[in-house]
């Protein structure tokens, strides 16, 4: 008996998602910097304000205000690429994780895993959720 395999099965899914994915929050001379490893790629707004401008002046985090929108809106962006996906999800995205990062110092980072992104929004939506 032949066996057809669905392209979009969870087996499937779980082999071509990036969870190694990390992501690191810094300040450079007061400026909020997001790199994503392992190539040191730095995460700009422009293509998060396209779908939402909360923020244009830039990303934040900490708190719940309209810097840590954009950079809740650029994560799920970058890490899903799906603009409808992370618009759905980027609020909660944002209560529940981009508020609570905490980098004050010179030295501090923060950092956040794609396996990290995955337990809080994929939970929600029943599946992994990177490409």
């Amino acid at each position: 008996m032949s066996r057809i395999i669905n392209p979009q099965s969870p087996e499937q899914r779980r082999q071509r998602t990036d969870r190694d994915v990390v992501y690191i929050g810094y300040r450079q001379r007061g400026r909020a910097v997001v790199e994503k490893l392992p190539n040191h790629e730095q995460l700009t707004p422009h293509r998060s304000l396209k779908v939402a401008n909360h923020s244009p002046t830039g990303f934040e985090w900490g708190y719940g205000g309209s810097g840590p929108a954009q950079l809740a809106l650029a994560l799920l962006l970058n890490y899903t690429d799906d603009e409808e996906f992370a618009l759905t999800h980027y609020t909660q995205f944002k209560n529940e994780v981009v508020s609570q990062l905490e980098c004050a110092g010179p030295n501090d980072r923060w950092r956040l895993t794609g396996g990290e992104i995955e337990a809080v929004v994929g939970a929600e939506a029943d599946e992994l959720i990177a490409p």
